[in-house]
């Protein structure tokens, strides 16, 4: 393998436009190739990215030797299939959030790359933004001491409301929790280091069937609790805070933070991150590049034994609502 990692795209969409943005900023990766179902669309990216090979089908793609890791961007009912095929491939996958549709899907896209001794994350660029590394060491230096209290929400306001889109439709898994949901319940899931052992939830179930809102208590211990809080049909502050002993810490902007607020002992001090390069996802694949170059198959970051753990939490959290998408067995 040389120095320099070569990613493959699955999906062209909007959030592949996103994550492509990223490797201006990302030193020793590089698109090598593109791939859609519609051969113009993927020379039109592969041209705008500066794409070496671009591909009118994603088994083309994953034929080509010279690709190190393929990026699967796709919606989120066909991350299964598709990183089976890419890891049947040979080929090491980061796989967009959510990572699968529930946890069954997870754990064998997970038992196939660990077969296969391939690499594999989940696509949770947060974790690898410089102001979430420190905001890891504060935790573990206990500097608000023990943490008690979590908070985060994740809320926007669609359009009108469209049965057939990704973000309504049962049959494409829509609703709010798998799309912006799973970040809540992952970054529970970081501060804590666990799963709850409890679930208080309610959602808001629309006109499709699908969740539009809702609201969650986690209960870790008597001492350790989180809320979270999301939406499709509602702007929410997008802030997080993780509230301890002697003290508490607020991320503005969590998802995508550059800053963090931490008070304790009546005082407040904020640390404020570098200008991000572009929106932040060089950081993500900086760090799946250096996972490759080391022969690692997975992440300590976003380790995949957590990555399962959490599509459970999610599927608890869907159960109490009664809401199973159609093709779920």
């Amino acid at each position: 393998m040389s120095e320099t990692i070569r990613w493959g795209f699955l999906g062209l969409g909007s959030i592949a436009r996103r994550f492509g943005n990223g490797f201006a900023f990302a030193p020793d990766n590089e698109i090598y190739a593109v791939a859609s179902r519609s051969q113009a669309k993927a020379d039109a990216f592969g041209a705008e990215y500066g794409a070496t090979q671009c591909y009118g089908s994603y088994e083309a793609l994953l034929n080509d030797a010279e690709v190190d890791v393929v990026y699967i961007g796709t919606p989120h009912n066909f991350h299964l299939p598709q990183t089976l095929m890419a890891l049947e491939a040979g080929k090491h996958v980061l796989c967009e959030k959510p990572f699968a549709v529930n946890a069954r899907e997870a754990a064998l896209m997970i038992r196939r790359a660990q077969e296969k001794r391939l690499f594999l994350m989940d696509a949770f660029w947060t974790r690898f933004f410089p102001a979430m590394v420190k905001l890891r060491e504060l935790l573990a230096q206990k500097v608000i001491g023990d943490v008690m209290l979590v908070s985060a929400d994740f809320g926007y306001r669609t359009g009108s409301v469209t049965p057939e889109s990704r973000h309504y439709s049962p049959s494409l898994a829509g609703g709010a929790l798998l799309d912006v949901g799973s970040y809540c319940v992952q970054f529970a899931s970081m501060v804590y280091g666990k799963q709850p052992i409890e679930i208080a939830t309610q959602a808001t179930l629309g006109s499709t069937g699908v969740d539009e809102l809702s609201v969650s208590v986690f209960k870790y211990s008597d001492y350790e609790l989180a809320t979270v809080t999301t939406a499709i049909r509602l702007n929410t502050p997008h802030e997080a805070r993780i509230l301890g002993s002697e003290g508490y810490i607020a991320l503005p902007r969590w998802w995508h933070p550059d800053e963090i607020q931490l008070v304790r002992r009546g005082k407040s001090e904020t640390l404020r991150f570098e200008e991000i390069p572009g929106e932040g996802f060089c950081y993500e694949i900086m760090a799946v590049g250096d996972c490759i170059r080391a022969g690692a198959t997975e992440s300590a970051i976003m380790p995949l034994d957590e990555t399962l753990a959490i599509m459970k939490t999610l599927d608890r959290m869907r159960a109490a609502w009664g809401l199973r998408y159609p093709f779920e067995a």
